[in-house]
């Protein structure tokens, strides 16, 4: 069962999906990855990248961020996410759901205008093999210049981009969260 740890909706339970293609991201890794940011949460736009039925967007809402965009390609998560924003009494000017594909909304993003704080990706790890999720990011000038990227993936799986610098990797279990900001060298 998923809940929320801290903030306004502590306690709150998160309907979840029977899908093999669905894997939300584990309690450890998610305190893991709150306990490091902690504060910095704080009046952010967040954009949940992979947001299944939200488990971390709407963490970070519970936390005090100020807008999270979820960005979910799968109907019935979609509708999972829905129904937990909604169970849950979160405000619908404090988020945008967008039902698609991840770099097409990213494209429509930046078209939108939007610019993020911290951007969480928890893709398919299949995926990390054959894309650099990043990519698109950097190409359309979503995060801001003091900006987070953390990326959610298996220790076994080596992550590098050129695109942005990664400044820290918290190892929990078999998982990691790299930390990324954008590189001196690129900007």
């Amino acid at each position: 069962m998923l809940k929320i740890f801290a903030g306004i909706y502590k306690g709150r339970k998160l309907k979840t999906v029977n899908n093999p293609d669905v894997r939300p991201t584990t309690a450890k890794l998610k305190l893991s990855f709150f306990d490091i940011l902690q504060d910095d949460i704080r009046e952010t736009i967040f954009l949940d990248g992979f947001g299944g039925v939200g488990n971390i967007g709407i963490e970070a809402l519970s936390r005090g961020a100020e807008y999270v965009v979820f960005i979910e390609h799968l109907n019935e998560t979609v509708k999972a996410l829905r129904q937990n924003l909604d169970k849950i009494g979160v405000p619908s000017d404090h988020y945008r759901i967008i039902k698609g594909d991840y770099n097409r909304s990213v494209i429509q993003l930046s078209k939108d205008g939007f610019k993020f704080d911290i951007i969480f990706l928890d893709p398919p790890y299949q995926l990390l093999e054959y894309a650099n999720p990043l990519k698109v990011i950097f190409k359309r000038e979503i995060l801001k210049e003091k900006g987070i990227i953390v990326l959610e993936r298996p220790a076994y799986l080596r992550f590098e981009t050129k695109y942005f610098e990664c400044f820290r990797t918290q190892k929990q279990g078999t998982k990691c969260l790299d930390f990324f900001r954008h590189n001196p060298k690129i900007i």
